[in-house]
């Protein structure tokens, strides 16, 4: 039973590959497509967050479900989703093609992601779980990473369509492998049912009202500053005079090196440091940001600081999705985690939405950079409370 809970973990790690890869299309193509379809500041900020709508909806949607036909089968259904409307993309002809099928692409991210921790959380026993979470999520700033080696290779003006052919297909291909190798959650198999609870008794009833809007207000700072991140560090390295393909080297560094992140806060947080893991990885954060906000744009100085910035980021995102299903029962737990995934996304439109504003008003990268600071802070101060012990569901 152990070993089949780890196979997967390795598949969902998969499947979070492939949202990687199509979480991270859009900031590097924004570089070649901005002038393509003549894209001005907003308009770019609106290519970016259109996805992010798309994940709010279904996020909620996706728990949702999870809690009612099963894990296994909404994530399925959310892969077809989001395969078929990235290849798509590849396919816009103006600008309001290009938001459209990144707003149903975001649709079929968001209902994935929740029952990705959720099958993740409940494949392995307890005190495994945040390290199962953790090597889960690595696989979306994996995926990234890949993402930016391949438009770092790519030379020509279209060569930003392989990279939504490819983020398509490879889910659409996988989808008939899975539905064997992946079983449904076990934990959600033996409640012997599907949840009717009303959503707000889910959320705010027994006692987790103020731990559910804790867990929203720290997801909506972080996934704020992830996405700002993902979607314009490329545009603002290039913007200071760094070559397009060196700054997507950069920004394979924050994915690639990031990934160190979650698996040393994984294995914390499964031990007794876990408090201190949480309040590390966010201080750690708040320097990356500090650094790359006042380091020039020479391309060695920046790969390291975009690796360490990767490292803070990213392993303080997968501190929040391993905290999540821990405050949750086994029965209501996709919605739990779904709602909160939500909350983030809404992080998630509001940050690249924010930098396309800041810029487009003449303010500099370094001021975008730490105009995220206070963000960061408010988001580490919430998981440190929440991650507490004494707050999590005690299940087997």
């Amino acid at each position: 039973m152990m070993q089949r809970g780890w196979v997967t973990v390795a598949l969902c790690f998969l499947v979070a590959t492939f949202e990687g890869v199509d979480l991270q299309a859009a900031g590097l193509v924004a570089p070649k497509i901005a002038p393509l379809f003549r894209l001005a500041p907003d308009q770019l900020g609106w290519f970016f967050s259109a996805s992010t709508i798309g994940l709010v909806a279904g996020a909620l949607i996706g728990g949702r479900l999870a809690d009612r036909i099963g894990r296994k089968l909404t994530l399925m259904i959310a892969m077809g989703v989001f395969g078929v409307f990235s290849i798509t993309t590849a396919l816009s002809t103006g600008y309001e093609m290009l938001v459209a099928t990144r707003l149903l692409t975001g649709l079929g991210l968001g209902g994935a992601l929740p029952n990705l921790i959720a099958l993740t959380s409940e494949s392995v026993t307890a005190n495994r779980r945040s390290l199962a979470v953790a090597l889960m999520y690595a696989g979306m700033p994996f995926g990234g990473g890949l993402a930016s080696l391949l438009m770092a290779l790519a030379g020509g003006a279209n060569d930003w369509k392989d990279l939504f052919y490819i983020g398509g297909a490879a889910p659409l291909v996988a989808i008939p492998f899975l539905m064997f190798a992946i079983p449904e959650s076990p934990k959600f198999a033996a409640q012997g049912g599907t949840v009717k609870a009303q959503l707000f008794d889910v959320l705010f009833g027994e006692g987790r009202a103020l731990k559910t809007i804790g867990l929203w207000i720290s997801f909506f700072c972080a996934l704020l500053v992830l996405y700002l991140l993902l979607n314009w560090l490329p545009t603002m390295l290039v913007s200071r005079g760094m070559p397009r393909p060196q700054a997507s080297l950069v920004q394979a560094a924050l994915n690639l090196v990031g990934v160190l992140g979650p698996v040393a806060v994984g294995v914390l947080m499964d031990g007794t440091a876990r408090r201190w893991a949480v309040a590390g990885i966010f201080a750690a954060l708040a320097v990356g940001l500090g650094i790359q906000a006042i380091a020039p744009a020479e391309f060695g100085i920046a790969l390291v600081t975009g690796a360490v910035l990767g490292i803070g980021i990213l392993g303080a995102q997968s501190v929040l999705y391993a905290l999540a299903p821990s405050l949750y029962p086994t029965a209501v737990r996709g919605t739990g985690v779904g709602a909160a995934v939500a909350a983030g996304r809404l992080g998630s439109i509001v940050g690249p939405l924010l930098a396309g504003a800041m810029v487009g008003k003449g303010q500099s990268a370094s001021q975008v950079l730490t105009a995220l600071l206070p963000l960061v802070l408010v988001s580490g101060v919430l998981a440190f409370l929440l991650a507490d012990r004494k707050h999590a569901i005690q299940e087997n």
